[in-house]
């Protein structure tokens, strides 16, 4: 039985997707969003940002490469992935979001 693993957010690019080949050919766009919140702490509205790393794959990745630039605004429909890897002797993770679909 698969666990439900959705995410849906609203942010701004901190710079611009970083388009790339791997070598079967496939597209893989990156980027990072910053995504705005804000809690009630001591009677004070405080906001804060929360920064999200995104994958998005093939040929979405291709088409919006030269709309997804600093500061674009964009909603994402996803789902989250772990990586793990070992480094030094050291045990490192990452979550970050696979986009399904990006709406600017």
């Amino acid at each position: 039985m698969t666990n439900l693993n959705r995410v849906c957010i609203m942010g701004r690019l901190t710079k611009d997707m970083l388009l790339e080949r791997l070598q079967n050919g496939t597209a893989k766009g990156s980027f990072t969003i910053a995504s705005n919140s804000g809690e009630k702490r001591n009677g004070q509205w405080e906001e804060y940002a929360s920064y999200f790393d995104v994958i998005l794959w093939g040929k979405p990745a291709e088409s919006l490469e030269r709309y997804l630039k600093k500061g674009t605004l964009v909603a994402i429909d996803g789902r989250l992935r772990q990586d793990r890897w070992e480094k030094d002797g050291k045990k490192n993770s990452k979550v970050c979001i696979i986009a399904d679909n990006i709406s600017l």
